[in-house]
């Protein structure tokens, strides 16, 4: 494993002193809507200007590919284009001790061998509308947080239930600006999603955890997955034509995709906390678990099948959150921030009608102080209600917790339940609970038991509650115990219990439902502190968005949210340490990068890239850069050129771009892409994969 220099975090910071959101006009910054693009900022630099009906089209191309991953579709018959690392997820899910279709790829030849996903679904945005003024509205003056959070809760369940029962679309309210603005986002769903093509995993991810975020890069991070409708390959109207020369130097591209969280407008207080408290806890959970599963995947290549993408996800965050950290411990970084908000401050000060607004910075570092308060508690017992809290790493007690949970939210009034239990998300939630992936015990016991542990270490071995959690065994023994004991592997047994509510569970006896019961009034505790601090940093990042507003216009660009969001920029490359780092990588330098490492893992290459070498133009592109503005969650975004061709896959960034989450420069911020001419090289020569190639180029119907 790569540890990065004091020279290389230095690196990851350098160009972006003065950089703050809306402050490098001439910048190719912004995470833009859909439904506020950065016209003027295209005309004036690139003197191209997006039309509604390119900008439309562009919109319903693009995927969301599950909750974390971004895609497009790339032809007529549902056929979805994004990143091997996107698709690790269904990849490891769908493979077994005989097929492991993410270390070995798979290509299926006909549509019947295409392998339906267990649990994936595809979003595609169809329409956005404005809600801001309604659901403000919800909210008095008179009321305290708690009154404001179920007020505004209630309006936004009101509002999506209303909007999926008129449209029969995935509605969701989004909070933008922190909370000065909210949009009604509707998406067509489909959840019958199959597996057509991945490569194998050392061309995918060439260069392994060194090569992370890096440039030169040689990899073909590609999957290909196919919409189904009815059980047929679904009609899209809307898909991106593929150009198979891809883009030349310094062409004008575009990058749209689901960008999943930055924090560009938080204020210096806010960072603070994320900078000494935040990202600290996280990282020592990251180093921690990985030390623990790249050991348990050591142990045999089954063990590493079943543990390969758990472990890809703890590597990447761990080598994000490393980026980010130094970002913010850079003092000239940190001194620019701080300085920026001294100076939007003044000016509100120099504005008696905006000087209000001055008292919500003071409510956003008290929220931030309520809630450091029970960081380490909250993020254990509750954390992000997805995963269910970092002190229980386990699918099980996840399923436990939703079953739990939803036997008292169901009966609730809509607009009373947590959000995850509204109506508008009972499909995605019931097609994880109701998942018929594998559930692996080994796996369970090992994450389950480390995460007790770490639990037992942060609240202390003497906290009452985790006295009565670890039930007077070790960590390791308690693992085991409930692991062994449950049986909630079971899908048919699952859907009776959730259906049964909590008779069905009162009747039943499980010991991870009774771990799930026994947590969850602390937990909920919990939330409510975070989800009522939360309200009081909404309604005053609201405020501060709203005097921006005034001052600059509507010029400016939210914090990514996960929603879909389009970035611009030229194919470009930069100067780092003297030397001209080139905008393009070809196959030629794929071979020589492992060779120079006599190819070893991680630069060792597939079998078929060895034997089929003389197959090969060496001198096609592979990898190319580019100055669009992308972040987490925009793996596997299209990037498409001004006629709104495919020339490109989004699936890097080099190390400077880890600042990203707090601030951009394009002097040497670069995302990296696949380039289309390697994609269609690689299919045709490699995996000899012509009708897939007709199908991208062509735009051929599926005849195979």
């Amino acid at each position: 494993m790569e540890i990065f220099s004091s020279k290389q975090w230095m690196v990851t910071v350098i160009g972006i002193w003065t950089l703050c959101a809306g402050n490098s006009a001439l910048a190719d910054e912004g995470l833009w809507l859909f439904n506020n693009p950065p016209t003027k900022q295209l005309q004036d630099k690139y003197h191209f200007t997006p039309t509604a009906a390119w900008m439309e089209h562009l919109q319903k191309s693009s995927v969301r590919v599950g909750r974390g991953g971004s895609g497009s579709f790339v032809s007529p018959d549902g056929l979805v284009l994004t990143n091997h690392h996107v698709g690790s997820d269904s990849l490891q899910k769908l493979s077994d001790a005989t097929h492991n279709y993410l270390a070995d790829g798979i290509y299926a030849r006909t549509l019947s061998d295409e392998k339906q996903c267990p649990d994936l679904e595809l979003n595609v945005l169809q329409s956005i509308q404005d809600v801001t003024e309604r659901v403000n509205a919800a909210v008095t003056q008179s009321m305290n947080a708690g009154q404001a959070f179920l007020a505004r809760n209630r309006v936004i369940a009101d509002i999506e239930r209303e909007s999926q029962n008129t449209t029969g679309l995935y509605s969701e309210v989004v909070k933008l600006y922190g909370g000065g603005s909210y949009q009604l986002y509707r998406y067509k769903r489909y959840t019958d999603v199959r597996l057509v093509f991945a490569p194998e995993k050392r061309i995918a991810f060439f260069g392994g955890d060194p090569d992370n975020f890096e440039y030169p890069r040689f990899d073909l991070d590609i999957c290909l997955f196919r919409a189904y409708e009815n059980g047929q390959p679904a009609h899209i109207e809307n898909y991106l034509k593929f150009n198979p020369k891809g883009p030349a130097e310094h062409d004008l591209v575009f990058v749209s995709g689901h960008p999943g969280r930055t924090n560009r407008q938080l204020t210096v207080s806010a960072l603070t906390n994320l900078r000494d408290r935040v990202l600290p806890l996280q990282l020592q959970t990251y180093y921690r678990r990985e030390v623990l599963v790249a050991a348990f995947g050591a142990n045999s290549l089954e063990d590493q099948r079943r543990i390969d993408s758990d472990l890809f996800g703890i590597r990447n965050s761990r080598k994000r959150g490393n980026g980010q950290l130094a970002a913010l411990l850079a003092p000239e970084f940190f001194g620019e921030r701080v300085e920026d908000e001294r100076a939007f401050r003044s000016q509100l000060e120099n504005q008696s009608t905006l000087r209000p607004v001055l008292e919500a910075y003071n409510r956003i570092e008290q929220a931030d102080s309520e809630m450091a308060k029970v960081l380490v508690s909250g993020v254990f017992l509750e954390g992000d209600w997805r995963r269910g809290g970092l002190g229980f790493d386990s699918r099980l007690f996840k399923i436990a917790r939703t079953l739990v949970r939803a036997a008292v939210e169901r009966p609730k009034p809509n607009g009373e339940r947590l959000a995850e239990f509204r109506d508008s998300n009972r499909s995605p939630l019931e097609l994880q609970l109701f998942s018929p992936a594998p559930i692996y015990d080994d796996v369970e016991e090992l994450e389950l038991s480390d995460s007790l542990t770490d639990l037992a270490t942060r609240l202390g071995p003497e906290d009452p509650l985790v006295k009565q959690i670890l039930a007077g065994k070790s960590p390791r023994e308690r693992a085991y115990e409930l692991v062994s004991g449950t049986k909630l592997k079971d899908v048919a047994l699952r859907r009776q219990l959730y259906e049964g509510g909590a008779a069905a569970l009162k009747d039943y006896s499980d010991p991870m439902i009774a771990l799930a019961t026994l947590v969850d009034p602390a937990a909920r505790k919990l939330r409510r502190v975070f989800d009522e601090s939360g309200e009081t940093e909404q309604e005053a990042y609201g405020q501060i968005a709203r005097a921006r507003f005034a001052l600059k216009g509507n010029e400016t660009y939210p914090d990514a949210t996960g929603t879909l969001r389009l970035s611009f920029g030229k194919v470009s490359g930069y100067e780092e340490d003297g030397k001209t780092i080139p905008a393009f990588t070809t196959f030629a330098g794929l071979y020589q990068r492992a060779n120079d490492h006599q190819n070893r893992e991680p630069f060792d290459l597939p079998p078929r890239w060895i034997d089929r070498h003389d197959k090969l133009n060496l001198g096609t592109r592979l990898n190319f850069v580019t100055t669009a503005d992308v972040v987490g969650g925009n793996s596997g975004s299209p990037v498409v050129n001004e006629a709104g061709e495919l020339v490109g896959l989004i699936f890097d960034g080099n190390i400077q771009s880890l600042a990203g989450d707090f601030a951009y420069s394009d002097q040497q911020n670069r995302s990296v892409a696949v380039d289309s001419v390697g994609i269609i090289e690689a299919l045709d020569k490699m995996y000899d994969a012509k009708p897939l190639v007709d199908e991208l180029i062509a735009g051929k119907p599926v005849s195979r």
